[in-house]
């Protein structure tokens, strides 16, 4: 990608995004609520969310009660509907596509990435990259599924713009593994934030990564009353910032 901003973009353009597993909607109290998640979603107020553990139904639910567009990527089948990853957008969807992440004998795990048209006052509308995964619970796994991800989609040819990539990674620790190694390399990310459990997190699971062409006006955890028994993890939030020029 080019060392320099991109054309067809404007400096200083801002937009926010999110990760949030919202483990199928269950909430801490054992309550199925999609309008708790879509209230959550209200609270943090982003332009665009990754969302994981979700289904079909309830992420079409999310979009329709939230006025967003939404893009479904389904990893599998669960209880006979499409489960896995979406991503609710305020942004217009140019493209967007799946992909599988799955390692053998292990459970089915992949991600989705959608192509986004960013308004920028007058001039032509760039594209903004958005990679929503959710990695595997094992050392290896993870491993293998952050390389394919950088090799075959972060890195794809095809990409013009500026790349986000938001997920639950499942790496447990805070010293850097595998993905966190993998991902800094490519990109730049904040110190990790604790997301997980949501009543008192300790583990920082759900993380945001930015292309160099864009900075961080701040990245935090929502920690309201709501999001703490909403689901088992926190929403992680960053407010990112088309820069004038890469580092």
């Amino acid at each position: 990608m080019a060392t320099g901003c991109p054309a067809g973009y404007a400096v200083g353009m801002t937009f926010t995004v999110a990760s949030y597993n919202i483990h199928k909607c269950t909430g801490l109290d054992r309550r199925v609520d999609l309008d708790r998640i879509a209230d959550v979603l209200q609270e943090i107020d982003a332009d665009l969310v990754g969302l994981q553990e979700v289904f079909q139904p309830q992420a079409l639910g999310l979009a329709e009660r939230l006025g967003v567009q939404v893009a479904m990527g389904p990893t599998r089948e669960r209880e006979g509907l499409p489960y896995g990853n979406a991503v609710l957008t305020r942004l217009a969807v140019r493209g967007s596509r799946t992909f599988d992440l799955s390692r053998p004998d292990r459970e089915p795990r992949g991600g989705i990435r959608l192509d986004l048209r960013m308004p920028n006052g007058g001039m032509a509308d760039g594209l903004l990259h958005l990679f929503n995964v959710h990695f595997g619970l094992k050392i290896r796994e993870r491993a293998e599924q952050v390389r394919m991800l950088v090799r075959e989609h972060i890195r794809h040819d095809e990409l013009t713009g500026p790349r986000v990539v938001v997920g639950d990674l499942n790496e447990w620790f805070w010293f850097p593994g595998a993905v966190g190694r993998a991902l800094r390399r490519e990109l730049d990310g904040p110190r990790n934030r604790r997301t997980h459990p949501a009543p008192l997190p300790l583990f920082p699971l759900d993380r945001i990564y930015w292309d160099r062409g864009l900075d961080a006006d701040g990245v935090h955890v929502h920690r309201s009353r709501l999001a703490r028994v909403a689901s088992d993890h926190l929403p992680v939030v960053a407010r990112l910032r088309l820069a004038s020029a890469r580092r």
